[in-house]
């Protein structure tokens, strides 16, 4: 093997190790998250309630009955930076930290993960909060 080819290859290698060594890429996830909502108690509620996510991942929710309904997060305990960065990912953002309002069953709206702190985010419907319609996601890395 020449010299320059024996080069090529060791800077290859390198890369390739470089590559593994600084962690893998992970594909993203989508996710679908149902709401529901007869307005009587139990049945307003997301489905699942609790979601493991990293930043990055896809969350659908979908109306599955009961709208109009909407996806709030929680402000309580939030961090400027967490805050700002979830604002940032909510398109069509109606307010602080809320989506806009989902008004016929069918409705979808697409909400990419953003880069937080890891730990619990919980959200909540604002329409239906008093039958403590909500849920959470689960930020890891």
């Amino acid at each position: 093997m020449s010299t320059k080819w024996k080069g090529i290859a060791i800077a290859s290698a390198a890369v390739l190790g470089l590559s593994a060594t600084f962690g893998r890429v992970e594909a993203q996830q989508t996710r679908e998250i149902l709401i529901q909502g007869e307005g009587k108690g139990d049945s307003n509620r997301f489905e699942p309630g609790s979601v493991a996510v990293r930043p990055g991942d896809i969350l659908v929710f979908r109306v599955v009955s009961g709208a109009p309904h909407s996806v709030v997060f929680e402000p309580a305990g939030l961090s400027d930076a967490d805050r700002r960065a979830l604002n940032s990912a909510l398109p069509g953002r109606s307010g602080d930290l809320a989506s806009p309002p989902l008004a016929a069953s069918g409705n979808r709206y697409r909400f990419t993960v953003p880069r937080l702190s890891p730990g619990h985010y919980r959200y909540f419907c604002l329409v239906h909060r008093a039958y403590d319609e909500g849920g959470e996601i689960i930020v890891t890395r």
